[in-house]
């Protein structure tokens, strides 16, 4: 059971936001997000924006931190990335 967690690097809306996925399935992730207090809206087909105030927090509720790049190497090797061709359609 791994949750990951990249520190919020991407600016929308006014602040930067990280990503927060799992290299396990999504019930996990999901049910990570419901113990965190995070909206269901915040899911995007294979993790959940994650506004720069929270990080720490995610941290020490257990996710852990990796750099972006690891990040999408998990997710990819979990078979859990949902590709731009795939979200296209």
């Amino acid at each position: 059971m791994t949750v990951l967690v990249d520190p919020p690097m991407w600016p929308q809306h006014g602040r930067l936001w990280g990503h927060l996925v799992s290299d396990t399935s999504l019930e996990e992730l999901h049910a990570f997000a419901e113990r965190a207090g995070i909206p269901r809206r915040g899911f995007d087909r294979d993790h959940y924006d994650i506004p720069d105030e929270r990080y720490d927090e995610l941290v020490a509720l257990g996710a852990e931190p990796v750099g972006p790049q690891e990040l999408v190497r998990r997710l990819r090797a979990s078979g859990l990335r949902v590709t731009a061709r795939e979200r296209r359609g």
